[in-house]
């Protein structure tokens, strides 16, 4: 949290806080909900020192157009502070379980070829702006690159240290990601190239940077500023209509690459019982069954993965209700 937490409730949220991030969790995310609990604490119940059924029943109100998984999100770390202030034996009302209800499986959109070419060509055609950071132009072709060709989370790209890309091996390290675990992510010879190619661009411009993808200040952006990116460009393409799923994401690149790679496999006539794993790996997945999710989530590709899978490995496909 940049800023410090300020309200009544600020010893409560930063001991929660510490306590997490002393057992190994990043905490970033929730950390800045619940700084924002306390804003709204301060707004709403500026004298009350004790966390009641009507805060936290009031915070855990849907909002306006509020995504359900984001409602989650907001709840999680709100009623995890009300159980940490029980453990210290400060009475604080727990949001129960059952509240919002379960988290919406999101269809993810799975890029078509030709949506891919036309988004890259967008990207390619990036100038330099007067009104932006000198190395816009430079990092913006190479980030979603990155991001598409290793199936990479944004975060997991936009946090790349300088060290963290190693260009003579054509290996990423990825460092506290999902689960805060390190893994090591190898680039194709394609992908290396264009990195080198950055990387001796953008270090005459910021010789002593930190960040792989530097922020006008050399550290790293927030993950906003990448889907700004996104939509900046996606929409020049002129693609109104989607073939698949939701309407595109940048996380979605991810979700491409992944469903690509086993299109290729099954193609290939590789066994997936022996080539998921290592997907799973590469992914940074903590379980199989998040890999799995892979194989038929977009009906288009479940003809092709049904045909070639049957015979041996029938049992690791579900049957699609393409109706639900």
């Amino acid at each position: 949290m940049n800023a410090p937490i300020s309200g009544n409730f600020k010893p409560y949220i930063e001991g929660l806080v510490e306590e997490k991030k002393s057992i190994g969790f990043p905490y970033d995310s929730s950390a800045r909900i619940l700084k924002t609990f306390s804003v709204f604490c301060l707004d709403h119940f500026p004298d009350e020192t004790v966390l009641t059924k009507e805060i936290a029943m009031q915070w855990a109100e849907k909002r306006q157009d509020e995504h359900v998984n984001w409602l989650i999100r907001r709840i999680t770390p709100v009623r995890q502070l009300a159980k940490y202030m029980n453990r210290m034996g400060i009475e604080a009302y727990i949001i129960p379980s059952g509240i919002p209800g379960k988290q919406i499986r999101y269809v993810p959109h799975i890029f078509t070829d030709q949506e891919l070419q036309a988004f890259f060509s967008q990207i390619d055609q990036c100038a330099v702006s007067p009104y932006s950071p000198p190395v816009r132009h430079l990092i913006i072709p190479v980030i979603f690159r990155l991001l598409y060709c290793c199936g990479l989370r944004s975060s997991e790209a936009r946090l790349l240290n300088v060290e963290d890309v190693d260009l003579e091996n054509g290996k990423l390290t990825i460092r506290h990601s999902k689960g805060n675990k390190d893994r090591s992510v190898m680039m194709s010879e394609a992908v290396v190239g264009l990195c080198r190619i950055y990387h001796t661009k953008v270090s005459g411009i910021f010789p002593g940077r930190i960040g792989f993808f530097p922020s006008p200040c050399g550290d790293h952006y927030s993950n906003s500023i990448i889907g700004h990116w996104f939509h900046l460009f996606w929409e020049k393409t002129g693609i109104a209509n989607v073939s698949s799923g939701n309407p595109p994401r940048v996380h979605d690149f991810r979700h491409t690459f992944a469903v690509k790679r086993l299109n290729l496999w099954i193609q290939d006539g590789k066994d997936l019982n022996a080539y998921l794993p290592y997907l799973c790996m590469y992914l940074g997945h903590a379980h199989f069954t998040e890999t799995d999710y892979y194989l038929h989530f977009v009906p288009e590709f479940f003809s092709l993965f049904k045909e070639k899978t049957l015979k041996k490995c029938a049992n690791l496909i579900p049957e699609v209700n393409y109706e639900a």
